[in-house]
């Protein structure tokens, strides 16, 4: 998977190469151990799809010039700030297989530099005048709150329905990638109506991303680090599980909602819970979503001129939506 992710790059690779040490010293604090922090940040780095998104949406709307690169690390220092506090809020010690901060340097520690974090991408956008770039990051980040809330208040009474659960996603997930491919359209100096498409375009993608994982719970052939139930087990309402929802009788809905409610680490009763999801059309159907989804993607970008940069974007969502973990 790592080699496929550095054959879609190829477009940007000198891009993606320059930037790692410019987003190193945007995180740079003269606070030793606020450094250390940061250099830990640094090093267990994930795939960075989003400076991806970023370099790809700017050289296909313009070129890719010095904003862009202050758009994507903008857009990883305030997302970097989000989870470094989701670590808190969740009381998790691990994040991509490596100790999280709050695990390593304790809570007040972690949320300080959270806030940390936050404020040096507020300073980066304010101090380059980049504040197009800067509402349109800040927006998602809203938004990202606003989803994380309204799944807490929901997930309590298991009343998400089909339009709630897209509009959780809509903010939750989706929102972050909108904001990078509308902040690289508007680095390279794309007219408005070119940075809402590509929002929009970046919006279905990151649909389509969730839903995709939502998928990957129930699949056996994949190595995803959880195991098969897991959201189940985490009490998350996928749109498989809210779909079967509205086939199933209410006997089997009952015996559904208890199970995830009351009895999420009893293996027999998530794997009946599975085969109920299977069996109402749920796992189809939500593969059905995700692929309209990636088809909206995929026409938004249709009136843009081919370049390695359509390219790249069109494998960059074909990966992300295809991928097994």
């Amino acid at each position: 998977m790592a080699s496929q992710l550095d054959q879609i790059r190829t477009p940007i690779r000198a891009e993606m190469d320059a930037f790692e040490p410019r987003f190193r010293e945007a995180m740079r604090s003269t606070v030793p151990l606020l450094d250390r922090i940061m250099t830990y940040i640094v090093k267990r780095k994930g795939k960075q799809m989003r400076p991806m998104f970023v370099f790809f949406s700017s050289g296909l709307c313009g070129g890719i010039s010095d904003s862009s690169f202050r758009a994507a690390s903008l857009i990883e220092l305030l997302h970097t700030a989000t989870l470094v506090h989701d670590d808190v809020v969740d009381d998790s010690n691990l994040r991509r297989g490596f100790f999280s901060i709050n695990a390593l340097w304790k809570n007040k520690i972690a949320v300080l530099a959270g806030d940390y974090l936050l404020s040096r991408g507020l300073l980066l956008a304010v101090e380059h005048r980049e504040f197009e770039l800067l509402s349109i990051v800040s927006d998602a980040v809203r938004k990202m709150s606003e989803g994380e809330l309204l799944q807490i208040e929901k997930a309590r009474r298991l009343d998400i329905t089909e339009e709630v659960y897209f509009e959780i996603i809509s903010a939750k997930t989706a929102s972050l990638i909108a904001s990078c491919c509308a902040t690289g359209a508007s680095a390279a100096g794309a007219d408005a109506e070119t940075v809402t498409r590509m929002h929009d375009f970046g919006l279905a993608v990151g649909i389509a991303f969730q839903i995709k994982d939502d998928l990957l719970d129930f699949d056996d052939s994949v190595k995803t680090g959880k195991p098969r139930g897991g959201d189940i087990k985490e009490h998350k309402l996928t749109l498989p599980l809210i779909h079967a929802l509205g086939k199933v009788d209410a006997e089997q809905k009952r015996f559904i909602i208890n199970t995830v409610k009351n009895h999420s680490d009893d293996d027999a009763r998530v794997s009946r819970v599975m085969d109920l999801i299977q069996t109402s059309g749920g796992i189809n159907y939500a593969r059905q979503q995700m692929e309209s989804y990636r088809k909206k993607a995929f026409t938004l970008l249709e009136n843009f001129p081919d370049s390695p940069y359509k390219e790249g974007l069109i494998h960059l969502v074909q990966f992300t939506t295809d991928r097994s973990h």
